[in-house]
């Protein structure tokens, strides 16, 4: 395999190991002093998949439809971004409804030894979304109860609030756009070493 397509398939198997619950497989795709930066949870990559694993036991699920990941690769680091749609099958006030938070998933992977993992994920937060998951069935939002959080990730947010995780309400977003082109220039700044 070619430098890109083994950091294809690392970025790949991190989601694939998330939304199956194959968690052994999602702790192999991560350096020991990796960093995660995601609405529930700022840490390390081993934190992070122990977390996702107690979340999930909690019956809080996920799906991450994933768009084609994008691979730029200067000697032994990597950035990945991937476009991805994170689908909650949940329950809102009394209503089951299907929550979609849109996102850009950035990874920085390095090679130590012969093998890539990843270094850090961050994600870029684009929008979010929530239907009732029967038709007919009425869902309504307070917007007061959403203006707590910034648009981006404002229903997302909210939901995990009520579901007792502490939510990170610095994230990076659209609708801040300064912020989120000073993350990507620095990143690329790292990758060029």
């Amino acid at each position: 395999m070619t430098d890109i397509d083994e950091v294809t398939q690392l970025v790949l198997r991190e989601r694939q190991g998330r939304d199956r619950g194959w968690w052994d497989q999602m702790r192999a795709c991560y350096w020991p002093d990796s960093t995660v930066t995601v609405s529930w949870y700022r840490g390390d990559g081993p934190g992070f998949v122990d977390g996702s694993e107690a979340m999930s036991g909690r019956g809080d699920l996920s799906v991450h439809r994933l768009s084609p990941p994008v691979v730029q690769i200067v000697a032994d680091r990597a950035f990945v971004e991937v476009p991805a749609a994170i689908e909650v099958r949940t329950e809102i006030d009394g209503v089951s409804a299907d929550l979609v938070s849109y996102t850009r998933i950035v990874y920085r992977a390095g090679r130590r030894e012969g093998r890539w993992g990843i270094l850090s994920l961050d994600c870029v937060y684009e929008r979010d979304t929530a239907q009732p998951a029967v038709p007919g069935t009425r869902l309504a939002i307070p917007p007061e109860e959403l203006a707590p959080y910034r648009p981006p990730y404002a229903i997302l947010a909210r939901q995990l609030a009520r579901r007792g995780y502490d939510v990170n309400t610095d994230l990076l977003g659209d609708d801040q756009p300064e912020r989120t082109a000073a993350f990507y220039a620095e990143t690329l700044r790292w990758l060029r070493g």
